[in-house]
């Protein structure tokens, strides 16, 4: 039985590693890199702060399709036979997947949002003077 959870944990482990980004998704991210690194204003990283929400937005609704789909997987499972525990493995990783993903990118957005207010801040106090 732990040989099994074992091997479960590692294959999981494997699926979400070799998940593949498209040369279009690589370009983005390489974009989003830069606009990160030069992002000086309070309209830059309010820019961000709204990148990074509707990205995790896209990342949990692709999750919960990925729950839906997974739901169907162990309802019907006798439908895809020796397949049904490889595609149930895999669902269910693409969905952690996801959810980890949009977890980080709210986290980045509230960064953006933090140092979108400190800009504003330094502004008006820059005016001030």
């Amino acid at each position: 039985m732990k040989l099994k959870t074992c091997f479960a944990a590692f294959s999981l482990g494997l699926l979400a590693a070799c998940a593949q980004i498209t040369p279009h998704e690589a370009i983005q991210n390489a974009n989003i890199r830069k606009a990160v690194q030069n992002a000086r204003t309070r309209s830059d990283h309010d820019a961000l702060t709204n990148h990074f929400e509707g990205a995790a937005r896209q990342m949990q609704i692709k999750a919960e399709e990925q729950k839906k789909l997974l739901e169907h997987y162990e309802e019907k499972s006798y439908l895809y036979g020796r397949r049904a525990q490889d595609l149930k493995s895999h669902t269910w990783a693409l969905a952690r997947k996801y959810e980890e993903t949009a977890e980080a990118h709210v986290k980045e957005a509230a960064v953006h949002r933090q140092m979108a207010l400190e800009a504003a801040q330094h502004n008006y106090a820059a005016r001030d003077e």
